[in-house]
Parts: structure tokens; sequence; C-alpha cells
């Protein structure tokens, strides 16, 4: 028999009214409340996003976060995410605030990897080359290292990095252990990868799997589309079984985070919220053997 699956919360899903870009991403829910929840529902893990996760610290101090991380069997913690990582300018400035930041999180909370993502200013076209992001990744993953975490790099349509292709070259060009891909549905299938060549990833490259689903057609941007309608795994037109499948036969047999951002789904209680998220994930991992 293989193991257990294990879920775990990513960021927004459990982080009530508050949305990437939005106002404000520090969650209106009480910090234990949500470790609390997450734990009574069945997760293994919880994700927490930069904004949330410093102005927590900034009430409960770090050492505080970590005893109610512990004391509630967080065996994995994400925190998120360092974009930008591998460019200049006043970019480059904001990016190292926020990098500073989660790599101090990481550390102080024991976190299984920090995700990373990529340029999100220039869809359509990459003005980085692949030479300079290599580079730039091997300094950010020995920063990990010493920090004791890994990165994940979760590839997005709307970013510079966006190909199976492209993250495969980039982390065998960096050759660094503690990096490695997140592939999410959404992602994959907004971005027309086709499930197949999912198959073909080293078990050794894939360091995380993100669930969620998607109405049929987007609406506005890709980036609208991902913030504001995502759906509940199973409750969308993307094809969740194949998605599965294809990781499954790349051998991974980690964690699934489930990551639900909408506006829908933000409005509703938290135990709501947590319980309907975790319910819906755990139908098409199971469905999917």
């Amino acid at each position: 028999m293989g193991r257990p699956v294990e879920l775990v919360a990513s960021g927004w899903t459990i982080a009530g009214d508050c949305y990437a870009s939005g106002p404000s991403e520090v969650s209106p829910f009480d910090f234990r409340a949500r470790v609390e929840m997450a734990r009574k529902v069945g997760y293994s893990g919880i994700g927490f996003i930069h904004a949330d996760v410093m102005a927590v610290a900034d009430r409960l101090g770090f050492k505080t976060m970590k005893a109610i991380l512990d004391d509630n069997a967080m065996k994995y913690v994400e925190v998120e995410i360092i974009g930008d990582w591998f460019t200049d300018g006043e970019k480059r400035k904001r990016s190292d605030v926020v990098r500073r930041d989660l790599l101090k999180a990481a550390e102080a909370l024991g976190a299984w990897h920090i995700k990373i993502g990529a340029d999100i200013d220039n869809e359509g076209h990459n003005p980085w080359p692949m030479n300079r992001m290599i580079a730039e990744l091997k300094v950010l993953a020995g920063e990990a290292a010493s920090a004791g975490t890994k990165l994940a790099l979760e590839l997005m349509p709307f970013s510079n990095l966006k190909t199976l292709d492209q993250g495969v070259e980039l982390m065998r060009g960096a050759g660094a252990k503690n990096a490695g891909l997140m592939l999410d549905v959404w992602h994959m299938a907004r971005g027309n990868i086709d499930f197949e060549q999912i198959r073909t990833l080293p078990k050794e490259m894939v360091f995380w799997v993100e669930v969620d689903d998607a109405r049929a057609e987007p609406e506005g941007t890709l980036y609208h589309d991902t913030v504001h309608n995502r759906v509940l795994p199973g409750e969308g037109a993307l094809d969740i079984q194949g998605f599965l499948k294809a990781v499954r036969a790349t051998g991974y047999d980690g964690p699934y985070g489930v990551e639900i951002l909408s506006r829908e789904h933000r409005v509703k209680p938290l135990a709501e919220a947590a319980q309907r998220a975790y319910d819906a994930a755990m139908r098409e991992l199971t469905k999917a053997g």
C-alpha cells in the first residue's frame, strides 16, 4: 500500500477575505484559529503569504508562532512568494525585502519550502537570459539551504517562466538539490501544458503539487482569473484526474497543497472554507487512487 495522502492548506485557502494584489494581503482570521482549524479538519500543513506572516510575527513573534504550529502537528509549513529574484532596479529592491523576510520566517518556523515565482510583468516574452536566472537561482538556493529550507518554483502562464521545458532547464542549470518545481493544475492547464509532458519529469525535480479547479473559459486576464475565479477541485472544467495520474507517474509521493482563490470562497466562514476545500481535494485524490 502507498503512503496516506497528506493535504496542506495553501495560504489563500483559509486566509479569508483578502487576495493577491488586493487592498490587503493580511488575513482577517486569527493565526491560532487558522492553525487549529487546519488540524481539526485534517490538514498536515498550512501556508502563509508574506504580508500575512510578517504581520502575525509583529504581533506574536516567530517563537510563539512556531509553538502553535508544533502544538497542532503542522508537519509542512509553506511561506510565499519570492518573485523577481533575478531582476534588477526597483523590482529587485522590492523582491529583496520579501526575500529577507521569508528566509527569516522559513528558518524560524521550520518551513518545508519557500514558494518562488518569476516576472509577471512581462507576459508573452522573456527579457531575462536563462544564464542570468540560473546564476541567481544558485545564490537564492544557497541562502535557502543556510536557512534550512527548500525552494519550489511555481511555473505560471502569465510569467516569463511558464513551460516545463523552461523549468527543467533552469533547475538542471542551477544544480541545487534544494530547488525544484511546483506543479499547480490551474497553471498547467491555463498554460496549455500537455499533462503527458509531466510524466517525463524526473521525480527528484517535482517538489510540490497543488490542486484546485477552474471554469471552462478564463474571465479577463489570466492573472485576474487565477485570483478571483478558481473553484474547488472536481467542480470545474479542468482534467484533475489526468493531472493527478500524470503526477503520480513521475513517482511523486509527497503532500498536495490545496490552493483556492475566488470571490466566493474567500468570504466563507473559516470552518466552511477549510472543510470544503479539504473534502473536495480528498475526493479527487481518492478517485485517482
